[in-house]
């Protein structure tokens, strides 16, 4: 027994979690009713990453603002920008995408469980800045991220002039709930074999067969952003090969988020990663959550691939000029994307007005996504998530490559 805990604990955690994946699959699939208890490592591990998540987030941003000095590089503005500009051109890519192949969906009658959609981008719009001053107590309890954020650093900002021993306090708090998320990460692979079990017993892959090509076209747009744009973006800022740091992002942080499905829950994971990575922590304890809630190419994606599909669906003529307006207005909705599992998909009815096309159509569209969002949402939010850490990297990476420094990117996840 010594000796396997030994041989465990030589193994990486992604090679720990391959193990936990190929485990879950085998149960999931042979012995389904017999090794139901095992759900529950995943409820347990999703459930310890959303509760650690929104206190790391608050202490992490407030000590690393309450420290920070005048003069001390972040680079926000950067990787705000990059956020941006990736998600409205993975939304581009998406409505290309779609013009090359058109789909018609075979629509269904509306599900009951499918929650209101906001009824206009004021509606979004709206809802972000009341998320911005809801009660902090609140917003740790709801895991309203852009609450969070927006306390936490007014928070750091009145603790700037404290007395050192006061910033010493928060520091060492902060510190101690980025070791506490230390161990529920190094819980994974346990966590990721119950996930998967849960995904592979009660869902299957057979009720997505009439919806293939639907699936196919979101998850090739997915994978075009995630290994072809994003690393062109990355290569423009860096000047050097991008794919060791887009892979290294991929299969440390999107595996997490694949299986967790929120964007939320991940937070804890990208954080550790950008501290292998050896970024600022001044720049990625406030980039990662915000990217959170603000990067949605993956929602982008979901959102103008769907919408259009009903376009084609209803023989509805789309120009050049309102293929732009859905590339922005997919980007802008996707930032104000719950952060719930299959949020984006409620967004679907906003972009779908644009044509003229009835809310009960719509909202039959959006069952069509609950319905493939078993892998949908889970390919949507790896690929949210991956990202916050590689713009994060990439922004800081061109800052060390103007002022002379040479950077270099390998799987090891060292920097020099």
């Amino acid at each position: 027994m010594r000796n396997a805990l030994k041989l465990w604990s030589r193994l990486s955690l992604v090679q720990q979690i391959i193990i936990g994946l190929i485990v879950g699959i085998i149960l999931g699939i042979t012995i389904p009713d017999a090794a139901q208890p095992v759900t529950i490592l995943g409820t347990l591990f999703v459930g310890a990453l959303k509760a650690i998540a929104p206190v790391l987030v608050l202490f992490l941003v407030m000590a690393a603002i309450a420290q920070h000095k005048k003069g001390k590089q972040t680079n926000m503005k950067s990787i705000i920008v990059l956020y941006l500009v990736g998600t409205f051109a993975a939304a581009v890519v998406a409505v290309v995408a779609s013009f090359i192949f058109p789909l018609n969906l075979s629509l269904a009658d509306r599900p009951e469980d499918v929650a209101a959609a906001p009824g206009g981008i004021t509606e979004v719009l709206q809802t972000l800045l009341l998320n911005i001053v809801d009660n902090p107590v609140n917003a740790i309890v709801n895991a309203n991220y852009i609450g969070i954020l927006a306390w936490a650093i007014l928070f750091g900002l009145a603790l700037r002039n404290t007395s050192d021993t006061t910033k010493s306090v928060i520091s060492n708090l902060s510190d101690a709930v980025s070791k506490v998320v230390t161990w529920v990460i190094k819980l994974a692979p346990l966590g990721i074999l119950g996930l998967i079990f849960t995904t592979i017993s009660e869902n299957g892959l057979s009720s997505l067969a009439s919806y293939g090509q639907l699936l196919a076209l979101l998850l090739g747009c997915m994978l075009f952003v995630a290994l072809v744009v994003n690393p062109l973006i990355v290569y423009l800022l860096v000047r050097q090969n991008p794919y060791p740091l887009v892979l290294t992002c991929l299969k440390e942080s999107g595996v997490t988020a694949f299986f967790t499905r929120s964007s939320a829950a991940n937070i804890p994971v990208n954080m550790k990663l950008s501290e292998k990575l050896g970024l600022n922590k001044d720049s990625y304890s406030v980039s990662i959550p915000l990217g959170a809630t603000i990067n949605m190419a993956g929602a982008a994606v979901t959102i103008s691939v769907l919408t259009l599909a009903a376009v084609h669906t209803m023989n509805i003529e789309v120009d050049i000029v309102s293929a732009i307006l859905l590339s922005v207005l997919a980007a802008i909705s996707a930032c104000g994307a719950s952060g719930v599992a299959g949020g984006s998909l409620l967004l679907i009815p906003l972009a779908s007005s644009l044509f003229g096309i009835p809310a009960e159509v719509a909202m039959q569209v959006v069952g069509v996504g609950f319905i493939i969002g078993v892998v949908q949402d889970s390919a949507e939010t790896a690929l949210n998530s991956s990202t916050d850490v590689l713009f994060t990297a990439a922004a800081e990476f061109k800052e060390r490559r103007k002022a002379g420094e040479k950077i270099k990117i390998n799987v090891n996840n060292k920097t020099a």
